[in-house]
């Protein structure tokens, strides 16, 4: 896998010009407008295609049932989680939600010796703390589980898509597994620790139970901050799915195995290797590969336990970061830093950046809208509105 540390020194990198290189692009995948303010640069992202806005909390939630082997004695794990979700017309009146907390964004570009004020995370689609759309009925909940040394906010695109069309969606920090910061100010970094696939499994079925807990009207927020008005009876509990990107690809197979609540499961080039290894699976599983193919033993194998609905797209062009926010926002980098083009495909590979937002929107989408909402055909075979993506049989 491309390592966490080269991806967070090229953005620093990046960043330390203070320059910013808004892509553009065609339709509904070009760049949302960069802050006028001074101050800080900023990246920016792309805009979700969904008709609803977009509202998001942050929960501070403590396992005490598993201690914390760094903090000592006396403490349990910690996780901060995200949960993003269609919110009223008025959401626009809430503050707008960074990509990333400032406090561990500045540590994350002082891990690599560069000042930390250079730069700004960029703004998200998101509205801090905006009331729940009502709906008819209760919404679709998916959880998300970040890759190796990152953060919740890697696949923003993908969540933001999902929840302005009328889905819940969970990102989970795996503390100790990436850059993370407690409601106190606390941070936690990337560290010696082991910390495997089935670490972050155990990480996700104790969010799920916390799912449990919104879903009846309980607060599980560690300090019981205020929830957004509507979020608990919009959490439909019988349409549960997950999504992960490399080793989070892995932990998804792996709470399937453990947890029947996870109807449906979607791995973005996942190494799919674990000890012990990922079981038999009965459910549907969708793997957008890259460099984790099907030639890949591990993933071979996975391939073979799946019994129940199955598939696996390749983007063509696609590197290990294109189903995730990397593959809009390097690009943006390599026009600040002089990166070469060889530099950059080992990067993003020879994807478009703005068709790689666009596949990121639509398959993801339309994978669980077939599984937990019955219907779409995108996937039914090749589509001519993508011609890069190939069924791979």
């Amino acid at each position: 896998m491309t390592t966490a540390l080269t991806r967070r020194h090229l953005l620093a990198t990046a960043l330390a010009t203070g320059v910013v290189v808004p892509l553009g692009g065609a339709g509904r995948a070009s760049a949302a407008p960069a802050s006028a303010t001074p101050g800080p640069a900023r990246l920016t992202l792309p805009r979700p295609t969904g008709p609803h806005r977009i509202g998001t909390v942050a929960l501070h939630l403590v396992d005490r049932s598993r201690p914390d082997p760094v903090a000592g004695p006396g403490h349990y794990r910690e996780l901060m989680a995200s949960v993003w979700y269609p919110a009223t017309r008025d959401a626009r009146r809430h503050p707008v939600a960074p990509w990333m907390p400032a406090a561990p964004f500045r540590a994350l570009l002082e891990s690599v010796g560069f000042d930390a004020d250079v730069a700004a995370a960029p703004p998200t689609s998101g509205h801090q703390g905006a009331s729940v759309l009502r709906t008819s009925g209760r919404l679709p909940v998916l959880v998300y589980s970040h890759g190796n040394d990152d953060h919740r906010a890697e696949a923003t695109i993908v969540v933001q898509e999902l929840a302005s069309h009328g889905y819940v969606v969970v990102t989970v920090d795996h503390t100790y597994d990436g850059f993370s910061e407690f409601p106190d100010g606390r941070l936690t970094v990337p560290g010696e620790l082991s910390f495997t696939p089935w670490d972050s499994c155990y990480d996700i079925r104790f969010v799920l139970d916390r799912i449990e807990d919104l879903a009846a009207g309980r607060n599980p927020d560690a300090e019981h901050r205020p929830l957004p008005a509507g979020l608990g009876a919009a959490l439909d509990l019988r349409r549960i799915g997950m999504f992960g990107w490399s080793k989070g690809a892995t932990a998804t197979a792996l709470v399937m195995n453990e947890d029947r609540r996870v109807r449906a499961g979607l791995g973005f080039d996942g190494p799919m290797e674990s000890n012990p290894r990922v079981g038999e699976l009965d459910r549907p599983f969708m793997l957008m590969t890259a460099e984790f193919t099907r030639a890949t033993e591990p993933v071979e194998e996975f391939w073979a336990k799946l019994h129940g609905w199955r598939l696996n797209v390749q983007a063509d062009g696609a590197a290990h970061g294109s189903y995730i926010d990397q593959q809009w926002l390097v690009p943006q980098l390599a026009k600040v830093i002089g990166m070469s083009d060889e530099e950059l495909a080992g990067w993003v590979g020879t994807l478009d950046p703005v068709r790689g937002v666009r596949i990121q929107q639509a398959y993801p989408l339309a994978f669980f809208d077939l599984h937990l909402r019955h219907r779409g055909h995108l996937l039914d075979g090749p589509s001519r509105a993508f011609p890069e993506v190939r069924f791979i049989p």
